[in-house]
C-alpha cells in the first residue's frame, strides 16, 4: 500500500475502527431518503460536534464539512458515483455513471478527502447495470492508484423489484459473499457490504473481502434493535459501520453516535451500547 494510501485510511480508521456517517443521499433522486437533511449545514454542524470517524458526502456538499475550521473534524469519505436503482418505480433503462467521467476523483483530490466511494450493483435482469459499474470501478481504481486515494466500493444485492417494491436488499449470505469477493479481486481498499440475514454468517463477508468492512445501514429502524444487530456484526469481524438514516433521522443524532462509537472503539455491546444512548 502507497504511503499516500496508508495515511488516508489511517485518518479514517481511528483506534482500529471507523463510523462513517452516511450523508450523500442526494445523488439518489429519491425524496424520502431526504427526510432529516432539509438543512445540510445545521446536519454536518451537528455531526461534527457529535464528532465521528468519517461523513459521506457527495462533492457538492463537500465544502459544508470541508470550510470549517476544526483541526479534529470528521475525515471526508467522497460519493463519486450515482445511478437510479433506489426510486421505489423500476425503471425502464438502469444506470449508474461516474459524477466525472473524464477525471473520476479530481473533486476528493480538491476536497482533502480521506477516501472515495463507488456502488456495485447486482440487479436482477440487469446485466448492463452491473456492466456499468465494473467499468466505473476499473476507471476509479486505476486513479486511485495513481494518486495514493482509497478505494471503498459498495457491493449491493437487490432483490426483484415484484418482492417487495423498490429498492431493496437481499440479505442472502452466498450472494452477497460473492459480489463482496468480486470487489475484493477489483481491488478495494475498504468494502462496505450489507449486514447477511443471519449475523452469524456475516464472518464469510469479512473473510471474501480481505479487507476492511464496513457495515452498511440502509433504511431507519428501531434503534435498540439496529444496536443489537450492529454489535454482533462487530463479533463477526466488521471493522465499523456507515449508517445515514439511522442516525441522521433520528431525534438526538448526537446520541447514537456516541453510542456507535463506544461500540466500535471501546467494544460496547448491544444493551450497553443502548444505555449509552439513553444517556444522550
Amino acid at each position: 500500500m502507497r504511503l499516500s494510501t496508508k495515511a488516508r485510511m489511517n485518518r479514517l480508521f481511528t483506534r482500529g475502527g471507523c463510523l462513517d456517517v452516511a450523508l450523500d443521499h442526494g445523488v439518489c433522486n429519491e425524496p424520502g431518503f431526504l427526510v432529516g437533511l432539509e438543512d445540510m449545514a445545521g446536519v454536518v454542524d451537528t455531526l461534527v460536534r457529535a464528532r465521528p470517524d468519517a461523513i459521506q458526502m457527495a462533492y457538492g456538499q463537500a465544502d459544508l464539512l470541508q470550510g470549517r475550521p476544526e483541526k479534529d473534524k470528521p475525515a471526508l469519505v467522497m460519493r463519486i458515483d450515482m445511478g437510479n436503482p433506489y426510486n421505489a418505480q423500476r425503471h425502464k433503462v438502469m444506470w449508474s455513471l461516474l459524477q466525472n467521467h473524464d477525471d473520476p476523483i479530481v473533486g476528493a483530490l480538491e476536497m482533502d478527502a480521506a477516501c472515495v466511494v463507488v456502488n456495485l450493483f447486482m440487479l436482477p435482469d440487469e446485466p448492463d447495470l452491473f456492466r456499468q459499474c465494473v467499468e466505473n470501478i476499473s476507471k476509479v481504481r486505476a486513479a486511485c492508484h495513481r494518486y495514493g486515494m482509497p478505494l471503498m466500493i459498495e457491493p449491493l444485492v437487490m432483490l426483484p423489484n415484484e418482492v417487495r417494491g423498490g429498492y431493496q436488499v437481499d440479505g442472502n449470505a452466498e450472494k452477497i459473499v460473492t459480489l463482496v469477493r468480486l470487489a475484493s479481486e477489483m481491488g478495494a481498499d475498504i468494502i462496505k457490504a450489507d449486514p447477511t440475514d443471519d449475523p452469524e454468517e456475516f464472518h464469510r463477508v469479512v473473510e471474501a473481502a480481505r479487507v476492511p468492512v464496513l457495515v452498511r445501514g440502509g433504511g431507519k429502524e428501531d434503534l435498540k434493535a439496529v444496536l443489537a444487530k450492529s454489535a454482533a456484526l462487530m463479533k463477526q469481524g466488521a471493522r465499523g459501520m456507515v449508517y445515514g438514516r439511522n442516525i441522521y433521522q433520528h431525534s438526538n443524532p448526537k446520541a447514537v453516535v456516541n453510542a456507535l462509537m463506544a461500540m466500535i472503539h471501546q467494544g460496547a455491546g448491544g444493551e450497553e451500547t443502548w444505555d449509552i444512548y439513553n444517556r444522550g
